[in-house]
């Protein structure tokens, strides 16, 4: 008979947490930016172990090839032939073990026994034991060997796949490549955009600092602000009010550079979830007509939700693949136009670590035909002396500027757009400008998310 009290149910761990996290990542190809946030509020970790279980989950993934290359060979049968959450679980305890020098030795490997224990049986408890105790032991000698090709070094030293890397030397050199690499394994910086319809950026500096915030100008945009201590934007007052919204400071330099005037028709191809519709509608003093597109429903209501919290009026929403948006509107129609194309990703890769693992080369070929097809489909829709400003989160050539070469060849009608000179700071245009109306921002430059800008103009009317 029950004695009519139920034992409470265990809490779980930090490290629970993270290999349910991970596991699932692996299994069903999820996002583990969106998973890491789901899990937390279903765990209800407290502060210091949500903060735990987001540290290994990232740095897990980001370390993944390093992990399973020195985990190798201390598993007998190499870490392929593992049950998946065993191999999960012995790769976040072997990241805490190597990287995290706070995390005391014994407590990571106790952790990950006892982990074993519940899920498993003793002899995968012993096996996990074992394998950790002869990491400990050997730690000192687990380093990059001598004598690998310069991709083979930076794959392994720098934790990411070798055609990556070999793609990147071809683009950047090796130096370059290495340097991108190594910055897509340090956090990500949190930026704020201060709406500037509510108030002027150093106005809202003064209040975050007064807040006990420790924020610095953004060094790339003029709408920009750095919070370098204050946790989640997101979750502030300022936030909810509509003062600021949460962006990458490379991100706020598209809309920076599409410019649009007061009372100008502008067209955003793939506008969701909003924060660069909202950025021209801010820059246009809500004033003029802004259509923002996105192919998927759900996501309409993201930008609609973004308009309002803001105080926006001109923004207006479509659903509709930008393939049939000439379908929608006539041609020359529109004054700008904002293509932020669907992309590989690969220049957010600190933000999304798990995109280096899931993307595959022929990935770029393919992404690459679909953003021309974009981009010769909305082209039509730019009246004469339009501006088009068309943009991607990636590095990579062939999405960015070899993209555009091939459409300027094409279009005859449309030139490069010189302005975008005077429309960005003079030491990101020395950085970072690599042709006529075309900027290309690497992730180590400024310690944001790798960009690439194109601003056009269309001369007349032909095509």
């Amino acid at each position: 008979m029950k004695s009519g009290r139920e034992k409470p149910a265990r809490k779980p761990t930090a490290r629970e947490a993270a290999l349910d996290i991970l596991t699932r990542v692996e299994q069903e190809h999820a996002y583990s930016n969106l998973l890491l946030n789901q899990t937390l509020q279903k765990y209800r970790l407290d502060r210091l172990d949500a903060a735990l279980a987001t540290e290994i989950v990232y740095g897990t993934i980001q370390r993944l090839n390093t992990i399973d290359y020195f985990l190798d060979r201390f598993v007998k049968n190499g870490m392929a032939k593992l049950d998946p959450w065993v191999r999960n679980l012995l790769r976040l305890s072997f990241y805490q073990l190597y990287y995290l020098e706070r995390i005391p030795a014994h407590a990571a490997v106790s952790e990950a026994v006892n982990i074993a224990k519940r899920k498993g049986h003793q002899g995968i408890s012993g096996m996990v034991n074992a394998v950790l105790r002869n990491v400990v032991r050997q730690k000192e000698r687990l380093v990059i060997p001598a004598g690998l090709n310069a991709v083979q070094r930076i794959s392994l030293a720098h934790s990411h796949p070798e055609w990556m890397v070999s793609r990147w030397m071809e683009q950047y050199g090796e130096h370059g490549a290495e340097q991108i690499c190594a910055s897509n394994n340090a956090a990500p910086k949190v930026a704020v955009r201060v709406n500037t319809l509510k108030q002027k950026r150093d106005k809202m500096m003064e209040t975050m600092r007064r807040a006990g915030l420790t924020v610095v100008p953004s060094r790339l945009a003029e709408s920009g602000i750095v919070v370098e201590s204050g946790g989640n934007m997101a979750l502030t007052p300022w936030y909810a009010n509509g003062d600021v919204s949460v962006q990458d400071e490379s991100s706020m330099l598209v809309a920076e550079i599409v410019r649009p005037e007061p009372g100008s028709r502008v067209l955003d191809c793939c506008a969701a979830p909003g924060g660069k519709t909202a950025h021209m509608a801010e820059l246009m003093n809500d004033d003029g007509e802004i259509w923002a597109c996105d192919i998927h429903a759900h996501k309409e209501k993201l930008i609609r939700d973004q308009a309002k919290r803001l105080g926006l009026r001109c923004v207006k929403t479509l659903v509709s693949d930008a393939m049939d948006l000439p379908r929608h509107f006539p041609d020359h129609s529109f004054d700008y136009i904002l293509l932020d194309a669907p992309c590989s990703g690969l220049g957010v890769i600190r933000r999304k670590p798990d995109v280096k693992w899931t993307k595959q080369e022929p990935d770029i070929v393919d992404i690459s035909a679909l953003q021309y097809g974009i981009l010769s489909e909305v082209q039509r829709l730019l009246r004469p002396g339009g501006v088009l400003v068309y943009s991607t989160c990636t590095i990579e050539h062939e999405e960015n500027r070899g993209l555009i070469e091939r459409f300027l060849r094409q279009f005859d009608s449309f030139e490069p757009d010189a302005s975008i000179e005077r429309l960005i700071p003079a030491h990101v245009t020395k950085q970072c400008l690599i042709a006529p109306g075309m900027l290309q921002i690497l992730p180590h430059q400024f310690q944001s998310d790798g960009f690439f800008i194109a601003r056009l103009k269309r001369t007349t009317e032909t095509e």
